[in-house]
């Protein structure tokens, strides 16, 4: 999230043409989820039953996304990024953009979190350093963001960074949900300031990961994923 503005403005004018070229935005596909869902999204459920505010339909293809990043990388090599879901206006308040946002001037429509072609601009933008705002409707209103918010009663586990910092302290300062991936391939879900889920997108991945959440937790596996979600009763004490 701090790195030094100087390295992304290098890659920034090609990733920013993919973004914005003529015909790229205006293209409506089918929603990305049959019916709202897939099979690999059912499994996030349980993680929505942990929040304050959870708008389903519209939270798990951004999950799904966060995923695909981790799983995906980009030109060979694993990336980091966030996403901040609901109460938009007060993380947009709650921030500054790094770069020329590449979504201003972009139709609602096109800027939904279904859209394909938004989500492979979201893929390519994820190069770069900063958050995506999503709105509760699941537009995504801004990409690129600085997120100033810090929190004092944030307590995160040892070893996560500041891109972990910075989503658990905008998840206890507002009402969204934070979704970071990390370079190391994981998926981390905060609420309220709290760590409540982790995906591990590939199996293989989870004899060699240290679970982060505190007390005990549930875990699914479909394929090649595994969710590991807290209690409830953990979450609420």
């Amino acid at each position: 999230m701090n790195s030094s503005l100087s390295t992304a403005s290098a890659d920034i004018g090609e990733i920013r043409d993919q973004a914005i070229s003529p015909g790229f935005f205006p293209r409506r596909i089918q929603k990305v989820h049959r019916n709202g869902h897939s099979a690999s999204v059912t499994m996030f459920k349980p993680i929505c039953a942990q929040l304050r505010h959870c708008q389903k339909e519209n939270l798990e293809p951004v999950i799904e996304l966060a995923v695909e990043i981790a799983r995906e990388g980009r030109e060979g090599r694993r990336i980091g990024t966030l996403f901040t879901f609901g109460d938009a206006d007060a993380v947009l308040a709650r921030s500054r953009p790094l770069i020329l946002d590449p979504l201003v001037g972009h139709s609602d429509e096109s800027r939904s979190i279904t859209d394909l072609d938004l989500r492979g601009t979201i893929k390519e933008l994820a190069q770069l350093d900063g958050a995506f705002v999503v709105s509760s409707s699941g537009s995504v209103v801004s990409a690129c963001r600085y997120l100033d918010a810090m929190s004092s009663d944030v307590a995160l586990p040892f070893g996560l960074g500041s891109r972990h910092i910075a989503g658990a302290s905008i998840s206890a300062v507002t009402d969204a949900v934070a979704i970071v991936v990390s370079e190391s391939a994981m998926v981390r879900v905060f609420d309220n300031g709290r760590l409540i889920a982790e995906i591990i997108p590939e199996l293989w991945l989870l004899s060699h990961h240290d679970v982060q959440l505190r007390g005990p937790y549930r875990e699914e596996r479909q394929g090649d994923i595994a969710v590991l979600v807290t209690h409830q009763e953990d979450y609420e004490t």
